[in-house]
Order: structure tokens, then C-alpha cells, then sequence
């Protein structure tokens, strides 16, 4: 599935553009297709799409499109309530619940994810210097935790987050390099995780995801909290085994787990696991005409 992701950019990256972009997109638009697995005792591949390109995990993606497909019978699992999914990040498993054809809720096993580095510096123009960690958990994420020169999310706007959130993540590739050990096609930094204090006081964590030019995430995110629990389990503050529900900037929350330690190439890393939930809330017909249309592909304003 990472030969596909490279093919699909490099030949019908129009595709992406078309759907993601406006006019019939928007910037916080995201996607996936679905596609034949390339070993056949898994069940289905899936490649994710958004506007910043096509990322090599998606975790909000995943059950979303495990929520529609096992619901409109895209995917036939070959045992029930179980699915093997091919990634561009690797293999992911799935379970999944459901009550009379309705899917309940979905869990992923992500991809071993690790802390890649921490207590970086870095430059943000309206906040000023600010210490961030690094962690991988199908993307590369900067967390960039409650400190002096920032205060939380709930203190700031949205757009603030995702202008400073732009800026930031600009100067951390710039400083720094991230490449996955074992698929170079997976590098630099995509993501900027703000956190803050949580709205539920059942709740583990809280943050805030920007992606893309202006995206932010409304889901807790999955890669994002698969980077987070390694990035805490590296640190001492979370065990294999502990539950750590994650919030998002709305308050909607993934149930997120440790499962295991594993190892990514020199990295220590940690198995995560992720629960949430998805709705199917429409259907719509798609056209792409670029004989006469100049749009036909998609545009965009930032």
C-alpha cells in the first residue's frame, strides 16, 4: 500500500484534488478509497485522502470507512466482527461492533508507533520559543504540551491555533528531520498537537490536531492519540494496559489503549489501540468534468 500511495500521487493525485478541494470539498475534507488487498487473507487495503495529500495512516478515517463499508457490505469480512486491513503505514486489525447491521463502534490495533524525539525547540512568531516532542503513530505529530509561552487551547481561538499551528510546523522541518526507520516514503512533520485541559474530568488528555493549510482536526485523532499515548508511555505517565480517553477540541473522545511494547527500528514504541464511533449521515454523487470546467480539479483560497 505504500508503492499504491506514491503511484496514486505521482498519476491521479487530480483525484484527491477534485474531491478534497473546493468547490466540492472543503479544507477540513478528508477521504478514503478502498481497494482490493494485496494478500488475500486480509479482508481489505484502504487509501486515505485529504487535502494535504494522502496520509499513511488515518485513524478517524479508518472507522469511518469500516462504519460505512461493513454497513453497505463493501467489505464481506472473512470472520465476523474482525477485519485485516492493508495501510500504507502497514497492517492494521479491526474490530467492531454491531447491532442489527448497525455498526455500534470500531477499534483499531494501529501501527507501532514511538517517540522520535523530545524536548526540541522550536519558533513560533506570535508565541515565541516553545519545547515540543515528536512522535510517530501512522504520522509524524510535534506535541507541543501546556508551557510558559502557551497556555492551553482553551485560551487561543481556532484560527489562531491553525495559523500558529502553520507557522510552527514550518520551523520544525525546517530545524528537523523525521524519516520513519523502515519506510522512507514516511517523513517529515504533518501535524501540530496543542493540548490543554480536558472538558470531561473523566478524561485522559485533550488536544487540538492541525493539519493541511487550515484544517483542524474535530475528531481526537487517531494517529494523534496513537503519538500521544507513545510519547506518554515514553515519558513514564502512562502503563501498557491503561485506558487513556482522548478529547478532542469539541469534546468528542477516542477510548485509546497501550496494548504492548514492540520496537521501531532503534525506537522503543508501543502497540496502540483506538475505539470511537461513525455515522453515515448522507450519500452524493460526485462529478468531475474538466472538458469545459477550469475547476474541474479543485482550488484553493490559503
Amino acid at each position: 500500500m505504500s508503492e499504491r500511495r506514491l503511484h496514486f500521487l505521482a498519476h491521479y493525485d487530480w483525484i484527491r484534488r477534485g474531491l478534497m478541494f473546493e468547490p466540492r470539498g472543503h479544507d477540513m475534507m478528508s477521504g478514503g478509497f478502498i481497494y482490493s488487498p494485496i494478500h488475500p487473507e486480509h479482508d481489505a487495503a484502504i487509501l486515505f485522502i485529504e487535502t494535504s495529500g494522502c496520509l499513511p495512516m488515518c485513524g478517524h478515517g479508518t472507522i469511518g470507512i469500516v462504519t460505512i463499508a461493513i454497513e453497505e457490505e463493501l467489505i464481506i469480512p472473512k470472520t465476523d466482527g474482525r477485519l485485516m486491513l492493508e495501510v500504507p503505514a502497514g497492517l492494521i486489525k479491526v474490530e467492531y461492533r454491531s447491532t442489527n447491521g448497525k455498526v455500534d463502534s470500531v477499534k483499531i490495533t494501529n501501527v507501532p508507533s514511538y517517540l522520535a524525539a523530545d524536548d526540541l525547540k522550536a519558533f513560533c512568531p506570535a508565541l515565541g520559543e516553545l519545547t515540543v516532542d515528536v512522535a510517530y503513530g501512522g504520522n509524524f505529530y510535534a506535541i507541543v504540551d501546556v508551557q510558559e509561552n502557551f497556555k492551553g487551547i482553551d485560551s487561543y481561538t481556532a484560527s489562531q491555533l491553525i495559523d500558529w499551528g502553520r507557522a510552527l510546523r514550518a520551523d520544525i522541518n525546517q530545524r528537523y528531520s523525521f524519516v520513519h526507520p523502515l519506510d522512507p516514503s514516511i517523513k517529515g512533520c504533518s501535524h501540530i498537537l496543542w493540548s490543554g485541559k480536558v472538558k470531561d474530568e473523566k478524561s485522559t488528555a485533550r488536544g487540538a490536531v492541525i493539519y493541511g493549510e487550515k484544517a483542524i482536526d474535530r475528531s481526537p485523532c487517531g494517529t494523534g492519540t496513537s503519538a500521544r499515548m507513545a510519547q506518554w508511555v515514553a515519558k513514564g505517565k502512562l502503563k501498557i494496559g491503561d485506558s487513556f480517553v482522548h478529547e478532542s477540541i469539541i469534546g468528542s473522545k477516542f477510548i485509546g489503549k497501550a496494548e504492548a511494547m514492540d520496537r521501531v527500528g532503534n525506537f522503543p514504541a508501543i502497540i496502540p489501540s483506538i475505539e470511537g464511533w461513525a455515522r453515515i449521515t448522507g450519500y452524493n454523487t460526485i462529478i468531475i468534468d474538466d472538458e469545459d470546467d477550469p475547476y474541474a480539479h479543485g482550488f484553493q483560497v490559503i
